[in-house]
């Protein structure tokens, strides 16, 4: 693997040119970013996947005051229909995507506008709906548009400032991008931080002036959800297999491990659509776990199957502090 990153480096730094001089134009006013009257929130990040966009915006609709009327646009990555869709629990995920389905499922009265123009779908929620606020999911490489505040996600264990362009890294966008961010959200953290070792993240991510710096860790809920919920205990003494379509299935493995259970580890890549043979075979499987995103997808093909929640957890308090960044009122006084 690392061999093959060598030789296509050459690759990497022809696409590091092209987002260059795209990011450039738009630098120079040659294209344009439209703003807008709504107050608009862009979660993304740099590279492709993994740094979790979605639980983000779901940490954000769970912490928002029922008083806001909140919007979600995301354009639904690997969704069969191109058309925009105002999402109800009814739709498919190859009708809205996998990560929109989830939203939908898990927050059934969102008003959640899939379409892959971003600009239109805000247009639209400002004429149709008229909320308080609009969160852009995955959107901080998307320059049409320049939100009002952007939240941009990086990983602990790979730091933007430590990555390569596509396909020598997972870059997508430039690390000098990440100025256009109000903060910055290192995910993915061991739960018991120390300050020393953040001090190190900062020393490494270098923030700009009056940019600041959040970090969580990932929290898994015990309670498995599905046909039939059960406490993830009672998978203790029963053999069970693990299926995951996401970008970095690694944390959720250790955490199951550290519960000590036992299991098959079925990996596909990200986003991946699992075909009719694959759901047949994992038909015949006792007891499946999945992730939420991909249950979401073939779920309610799969009877024998329950999935996992997983949330973001802001270390030192730093909820509160990230919800004052963004002028949010918070509902709670500790967070």
């Amino acid at each position: 693997m690392r061999l093959l990153r060598i030789l296509a480096f050459p690759i990497a730094l022809l696409y590091g040119m092209a987002i260059y001089i795209r990011n450039a134009l738009y630098d120079w006013g040659l294209f344009r970013s439209a703003e807008f009257q709504t107050k608009t929130v862009s979660v993304g990040n740099l590279s492709v996947g993994g740094t979790g966009k979605t639980p983000m915006v779901e940490w954000l609709i769970t912490h928002m005051p029922a008083s806001y009327k909140l919007s979600v646009v995301t354009r639904g990555y690997g969704r069969k229909s191109s058309v925009p869709i105002l999402a109800d629990p009814e739709h498919t995920s190859e009708e809205i995507g996998d990560e929109p389905k989830q939203l939908i499922t898990r927050f059934p009265d969102l008003c959640l506008r899939v379409d892959g123009d971003r600009r239109r779908a805000i247009q639209w929620l400002e004429e149709h709906v008229k909320p308080d606020i609009i969160l852009l999911d995955d959107a901080h490489q998307h320059r049409r548009i320049r939100p009002s505040l952007g939240v941009l996600l990086t990983t602990y264990d790979n730091l933007y400032t430590e990555d390569y362009f596509l396909p020598t890294g997972s870059l997508r966008d430039s690390r000098r991008e990440a100025r256009r961010a109000a903060c910055i959200v290192v995910t993915k953290c061991p739960p018991e931080m120390t300050l020393q070792k953040q001090e190190e993240v900062l020393r490494k991510l270098n923030p700009g002036k009056g940019q600041e710096v959040f970090f969580a860790t990932l929290q898994y809920d015990e309670v498995l959800h599905g046909a039939k919920p059960k406490s993830i205990h009672e998978l203790r003494d029963r053999p069970f297999t693990l299926v995951t379509g996401i970008a970095q299935p690694k944390p959720l493995v250790g955490f199951l491990r550290s519960k000590g259970l036992e299991f098959k580890h079925l990996k596909y890549s990200d986003h991946h659509q699992f075909s009719e043979k694959e759901v047949e075979k994992f038909k015949k499987i006792d007891e499946l776990l999945l992730t939420e995103k991909d249950y979401a997808r073939v779920g309610h093909l799969l009877p024998n199957a329950s999935y996992i929640r997983i949330a973001h957890k802001f270390l030192e308090e730093g909820g509160s502090r990230f919800l004052d960044l963004l002028g949010i009122k918070k509902q709670n006084a500790s967070i």
